[in-house]
């Protein structure tokens, strides 16, 4: 623990608001017993600055660092003074001076303290003593990596993450089901345009990207391989593989999949004609004719001179409903699982994948305009039509759509698909309605292209084999059909198993050109991985965090409350039930110590006793008409924290009543902080953390999304109390939403007003 702390103000962040030397003499008089320095330099973030502290710490004068100033947010990299320093920082500028708004309206003149500023102020300084207090140096959690990178998938996003994985001088394993690299782009005639000027499909390079796999030193190519389990950790997981009738057991440090995808089944596209009108493909179908050197008909081998490519149906399909019994077996097949078998198949086959898929993507729209191109390239006098509900052509790929627009072979129009029938003589005829002219069309095609509905591979197969007791797939998307969850927004490539990357299109749709820099996001991570797993720090999302959570199992009642809330699958279970932590599978988000009820889990430097004491340490007014209400937020370090700091520099203003406390996550927020502080009279409590729910951006998957459903205990613990459950809310923010922080605060804190005093206030 931290027993020698020195506190330092930066003059040059409080604007000469504050008075310092005042706070100085609170410090001095409170907290004598740890804080031997307490000092006020005029630009604290500068060399001089710096090497004051540093002088102190040489000195032996103090182990721990309380800089009273800037936000965290500014400066970051700045106060740091070796592995066994500790360093906090007080946010008395946008937390404070910036956002402090007197009730009495009146404006605040230079070189006066309002009363009311200067005990937020003062509070936010003991918090901060408080928290060193009862921080520790976490201990070293270092590991010795494998320095070896398993690339699941030889699709063009795999053999991509493959060579970025050697160049950068990590050996790698590449493991293909297949009997040869190259996936579905093996089998693609061309491609989307990857380069300027964007405006004509050419060949994929697909050959050329194998034979540099296949010349790489660095890497190991296992063909007709398939995992059969992965055990253990980043850093040192234990792979077996599945090279034809043999094991053989890999040890790697980090995981890139690249599985790519699969054809959703057809049994979809039946009310369309397909399987009963032979001229109706798909336009995986009519690629592979190109790729073969002739487009022609099935009923007939001729040419088509007139083909459709026909996009978004989408929910126009109501009137054509597929037999859910015959898609299932169609899906069950496809998956080829047998409804006798005991694997866990309900797992892996989805709803989704057998009926209409809830996405959609712009490769649906550019695969129609590559194709049809082929039609002019293959057919000479041939005609191409487009029909589109929505057409989807973001970034550069829009002067590829103006290329195909400005041919005269290729015709487009909007319009929804209203029928499909037979025409006579092979020719198929097709009824729109919403056409840009607004009537109700029929056109008759020889031939009638409907696109593939790709299917991530991990949404019918668990893939990974995972030996972890939350079982053997990643955690997926289930809105989207099996793509990895992870945060989408901040955290591309990562999902919720850590040191397991996805890339390309078993992540999301997208072209060969997104694939190949999603390949090379996914290999960066892998990397990432080994070189922080070996120094014992978290890698994401919390980047270089060197803590962890330990377990005091003397008191641990194995109720399995951390082991089954922990979104990343980082805690097993021993034969007795205690868990088990899995250290360098840990994101440091403290959901399992907000979970606990007996409050067995902690980190070195975040704990249930820490947030509990910094609460303590915010002084609560007897008399809510004389000093007014006291109100504690809970504000989530990845969204709500930095939209206040956000808000505070634009010059935004919110009560003075409210006392702010970063967490890690709203998923490690434990109950009793709240007992604890309403117990002894804080008028009421915000939790303020990122958007849950389908479109969720919590940093942490579920940390918000659990933390309401505990509002449900927290209730209960409040009307034990004799307390109104009003007095504690939860909201959603998103970090750009910084304009919407205040009015939120304000809302909260008049609603409490109105409520009246704490009953325990003055106890």
């Amino acid at each position: 623990m931290a027993d020698k702390i020195g506190v330092y103000f930066d003059e040059s962040s409080l604007g000469g608001v504050l008075d310092i030397q005042r706070l100085c003499d609170g410090v001095q008089k409170k907290w004598s017993d740890c804080c031997p320095v307490v000092k006020v330099h005029p630009r604290l973030a500068t060399d001089e600055g710096r090497a004051m502290i540093q002088a102190d710490i040489d000195a032996g004068l103090i182990n721990a660092v309380c800089v009273c100033g800037s936000s965290p947010r500014v400066d970051w990299d700045f106060y740091k003074f070796g592995r066994e320093i500790l360093v906090d920082r007080v946010n008395l500028r946008e937390l404070c001076v910036l956002c402090y708004e007197d009730p009495s309206k009146e404006k605040v003149l230079s070189g006066t303290t309002p009363e009311l500023l200067f005990k937020m102020a003062n509070d936010y300084v003991n918090m901060g003593v408080v928290k060193l207090q009862k921080a520790a140096v976490p201990e070293d959690g270092g590991i010795d990596v494998v320095n070896r990178v398993l690339v699941i998938g030889g699709g063009w996003a795999g053999m991509s993450a493959a060579l970025d994985v050697a160049a950068v001088g990590y050996d790698v394993t590449l493991v293909e089901k297949k009997d040869m690299l190259g996936g579905a782009a093996a089998g693609m005639y061309k491609t989307i345009p990857f380069a300027f000027p964007y405006d004509a499909a050419h060949a994929t390079g697909v050959e050329k990207k194998i034979a540099q796999v296949q010349a790489a030193e660095k890497i190991d190519v296992l063909l007709e391989s398939e995992i059969a389990s992965i055990a253990g950790a980043p850093g040192n997981y234990e792979v077996t593989v599945k090279v034809g009738k043999e094991e053989r057991v890999v040890a790697v440090g980090s995981v890139v999949i690249a599985t790519g995808w699969v054809p959703q089944d057809t049994a979809f596209l039946k009310p369309l004609g397909y399987g009963t009108l032979k001229n109706v493909v798909t336009s995986r179908e009519f690629e592979m004719m190109a790729k073969a050197g002739s487009v022609v008909r099935k009923s007939d081998g001729a040419k088509p001179a007139k083909v459709m490519f026909l996009l978004g149906f989408g929910d126009k399909l109501a009137p054509f409903e597929v037999k859910e019994e015959d898609a299932r077996a169609a899906a069950l097949a496809a998956a080829e699982v047998k409804e006798a078998d005991d694997t866990p198949k309900t797992n892996f086959v989805k709803q989704d994948t057998y009926k209409h898929l809830s996405y959609s993507s712009e490769l649906t729209s550019l695969t129609a305009l590559k194709q049809a191109n082929y039609v002019r390239e293959f057919i000479p006098g041939g005609v191409a039509m487009v029909v589109y509900e929505h057409m989807m052509v973001p970034g550069m790929n829009e002067l590829y759509y103006k290329a195909a627009q400005n041919d005269p072979s290729v015709m487009m129009t909007k319009g929804v698909i209203r029928e499909v029938r037979d025409g006579g003589d092979g020719d198929i005829v097709v009824v729109l309605e919403d056409t840009l002219l607004g009537a109700k069309v029929e056109i008759e095609v020889d031939m009638l292209v409907l696109p593939t509905a790709m299917v991530p591979t991990t949404a019918l197969d668990p893939i990974l084999k995972l030996q972890y007791r939350q079982g053997p797939a990643m955690p997926d998307l289930e809105l989207f059909s099996g793509y990895a969850d992870s945060n989408y927004i901040c955290f591309p490539y990562e999902t919720r198993r850590t040191g397991i990357y996805a890339a390309g299109t078993v992540r999301q749709p997208m072209t060969m050109a997104t694939a190949e820099v999603d390949a090379s996001g996914a290999a960066l991570k892998a990397i990432q991985c080994l070189e922080s797993a070996n120094r014992g720090m978290a890698v994401h999302p919390r980047s270089g965090d060197l803590s962890f959570p330990k377990f005091n199992l003397v008191r641990c009642t194995q109720c399995k409350r951390c082991t089954e809330e922990c979104p990343f699958g980082a805690l097993d279970e021993d034969e007795k039930g205690n868990p088990m932590p899995n250290t360098s599978r840990c994101r440091r988000c403290g959901t399992c110590m907000g979970a606990c009820p007996e409050r067995v889990i902690f980190f070195d430097n975040y704990n249930v006793d820490q947030i509990g004491s910094m609460i303590k340490q915010v002084e609560v007014p007897d008399d809510m008409e004389v000093g007014g209400p006291r109100m504690l937020i809970l504000a989530c370090e990845n969204d709500a924290y930095p939209a206040l700091d956000m808000a505070a520099l634009r010059g935004k203003k919110w009560s003075p009543y409210v006392r702010i406390v970063p967490v890690r996550c709203l998923g490690s927020v434990n109950t009793i902080w709240i007992a604890d502080a309403m117990s002894k009279g804080t008028d009421g409590c915000l939790l303020l953390g990122c958007k849950y729910g389908e479109d969720y951006q919590c940093h942490f998957v579920k940390g918000s999304d659990l933390c309401s459903r505990r509002m449900a205990n927290i209730g209960e613990t409040l009307g034990k109390l004799g307390i109104e459950t009003e007095r504690v809310q939860q909201m959603q923010v998103a970090i750009d939403e910084y304009d919407k922080v205040p009015g939120m605060i304000d809302e909260f804190v008049d609603a409490i007003t109105k409520l009246g005093p704490n009953p325990f206030k003055g106890y």
